[in-house]
């Protein structure tokens, strides 16, 4: 069957550093790449994390080292007021607007916004509450498993499924920024496909574009990909992003996978056709043969074009007798 259009999302995430019109801007470069859809994140960080929370070892490297996790997340809110114009500039740009909520009082405000696919990132993989508000929201959800083992992902659906969520998506993804490739494991995707009998898809946190590229060839139906106006900014995930132009080169490389993918018919292409009698050999004379003589081995032999007799039919034509003169080189004919 032809490859359905992979849904690409261009994850925005925080890389707007809490200015609001550096979030438009990514939205307008999203729409230039391509993407189908541009996701943000939505959190109140007193919810989010505690006063004692430590960054991760990226965030330290990418960030002002001396402050909390809290402090740093602290600058990269978004107003609620501030989300409902990024979504209505979405729908002015005509691409899909997401935002990931990291908080109870994030599901509920998104929600009140309109937002009806859900993405739950794998740091809430294990968060009951948190799974238990978006099951009830009974809607499309797109799960992250990065960090997870099968169980716990089998765990994860259950409590979805118990409150009424069955079109869920499973994206494969390896936490880490930048992941190395030899951490990806890509093959685990076709692992929750086989096991779970949902779509997958890959989130991925590698540099550059060639393994989600090569996830559409193995079955993707899903791609999010961090992007960022700069790779040079401060902030948490910018030197793990994308800037605009790669963003722009992955979708397209996307297209072209899908687009190669084809149908799986064995047949020659329409493009292809038109070589068949250039490329292929028909059975001609290897020297003069007069009328009346016997085809044999040695009379005959096999070159191109291919608008003759078939080498195939080889058998059927030795021992026939010529019913005219043919000049070296000339296509047999019986």
């Amino acid at each position: 069957m032809k490859k359905n259009k992979t849904f690409i999302i261009a994850e925005a995430g925080v890389n707007h550093n809490g200015s609001f019109e550096l979030a438009k801007k990514l939205v307008d470069k999203a729409v230039w790449a391509g993407a189908d859809c541009i996701k943000f994140q939505t959190f109140n960080s007193k919810n989010l994390v505690s006063k004692n929370a430590q960054k991760a070892e990226y965030q330290k490297k990418t960030t002002d080292s001396s402050e909390s996790q809290l402090d740093m997340l602290k600058k990269l809110e978004l107003s609620k007021e501030e989300f409902v114009e990024l979504r209505d500039y979405c729908n002015q740009k005509e691409i899909m607007f997401l935002s990931t909520p990291f908080d109870l009082e994030s599901i509920d405000f998104l929600a009140s916004i309109g937002v009806k696919t859900w993405k739950i990132p794998s740091g809430e993989i294990t968060n009951y509450p948190f799974l238990r508000a978006i099951g009830k929201r009974k809607e499309s959800v797109i799960m992250s498993t990065g960090m997870c083992t099968l169980d716990e992902v089998r765990d994860t659906i259950k409590v979805l499924k118990d409150f009424g969520t069955t079109d869920i998506t499973l994206l494969h993804c390896t936490t880490e920024y930048p992941a190395p490739y030899d951490s990806v494991n890509l093959n685990a995707m076709l692992t929750l496909q086989n096991e779970f009998a949902f779509k997958v898809g890959y989130s991925d946190h590698t540099n550059g574009i060639e393994i989600p590229v090569a996830a559409v060839a193995m079955g993707a139906t899903v791609i999010e990909k961090h992007f960022t106006l700069d790779k040079n900014m401060e902030g948490p995930d910018h030197k793990a992003s994308l800037e605009p132009d790669e963003l722009k080169q992955m979708v397209q490389s996307i297209r072209n996978v899908e687009a190669a993918l084809g149908d799986g018919i064995k047949k020659p292409s329409e493009a292809e056709k038109k070589n068949i009698a250039i490329a292929r050999k028909s059975i001609v004379a290897a020297c003069e043969i007069k009328k009346g003589e016997i085809f044999t081995e040695e009379n005959l032999t096999a070159k191109r074009p291919g608008n003759g007799i078939s080498p195939m039919n080889w058998a059927e034509v030795l021992g026939k007798i010529a019913k005219r003169d043919f000049s070296e080189d000339e296509l047999i004919e019986l």
